[in-house]
């Protein structure tokens, strides 16, 4: 009875401010926009069959693979390559810094790096006049639908590769060099080495980057509504949520958009927090 006593506050304030919340928006998915009648499944429908919900989830689905993907390759990469330089610490602190920076803040410096200029103009932003100045023609990066979402990725992986190569780098520290060695003395490579002994001992390491960046994929949201607001092609869910909320004042299609994002992210947790128990077994 006591723990329980002690436990109670926690308890309170986790049903007040998380189950309540998820309990409410459950109900009001299944509502009309201005949730005055109860509509069933037609806000689901609506998300499963309109056009533009699919863009969206197709969006989402870029961004779980390719950021994902991206994050956890640097980051690996980076994390080998800083731990065999001299100043370690200085290169891991350059790379680390995006962390540091507010995804908004984020966003704005990366659409100045996108600033675009008709060809025959002077190129504002970085990455167009590294490509004027390599031959190349400027490109839209941000209105062009075919590149956009490449661009809002990009600029998520360089915010989030710090984090994969420090959290890597961890678990790079607490490989024992004695294994390493062994293998050297029996003839392996470098490559072998990274391949059949580094990798193998990782896999716990990126297993927790790959879970936390496959997270941070399905709820993006700063990045994209700071440097397009979902134009042009770039909608994913939580911005999706947004506007049908914010800008088209329709309740019950934002609360269902807000269940399947849920609904997308509670089983990642659960993995995790499974692996989490097995290994503390």
């Amino acid at each position: 009875m006591v723990p329980w006593l002690y436990m109670s506050p926690a308890l309170l304030f986790l049903a007040a401010f998380l189950v309540h919340p998820v309990v409410n928006t459950a109900y009001i998915s299944f509502m009309n926009a201005d949730s005055t009648r109860f509509v069933g499944l037609d806000n689901y429908a609506f998300v499963a069959t309109n056009n533009e919900m699919l863009t969206v989830f197709r969006n989402n689905l870029l961004w779980l693979t390719l950021f994902t993907a991206m994050v956890v390759i640097l980051g690996l990469l980076l994390a080998v390559l800083t731990n065999q330089v001299r100043y370690e610490a200085t290169a891991k602190a350059a790379i680390f810094i995006p962390m540091a920076i507010s995804f908004t803040a984020a966003a704005v410096i990366w659409r100045f790096m996108y600033l675009y200029q008709p060809k025959g103009f002077e190129q504002s932003g970085v990455a167009n006049a590294a490509l004027v100045g390599l031959g190349g023609d400027p490109v839209a990066w941000l209105v062009n639908p075919s590149v956009a979402n490449l661009a809002l990725i990009a600029a998520g992986v360089w915010m989030w590769t710090g984090f994969a190569m420090v959290v890597i780098s961890a678990g790079l520290k607490g490989i024992p060099t004695e294994v390493m060695e062994a293998a050297r003395v029996d003839g392996a490579t470098e490559f072998q080495i990274f391949r059949r002994v580094i990798l193998p001992m990782l896999t716990p390491v990126l297993v927790v980057v790959i879970v936390t960046m496959t997270i941070n994929s399905l709820k993006v949201f700063d990045l994209v509504y700071v440097m397009t607001s979902g134009n042009y092609g770039t909608d994913v869910i939580a911005t999706r949520m947004f506007r049908e909320m914010f800008t088209f004042a329709n309740f019950g299609r934002a609360s269902a958009v807000a269940v399947i994002l849920l609904l997308a992210i509670v089983p990642v947790m659960l993995i995790n927090v499974r692996r989490f128990r097995r290994e503390g077994g």
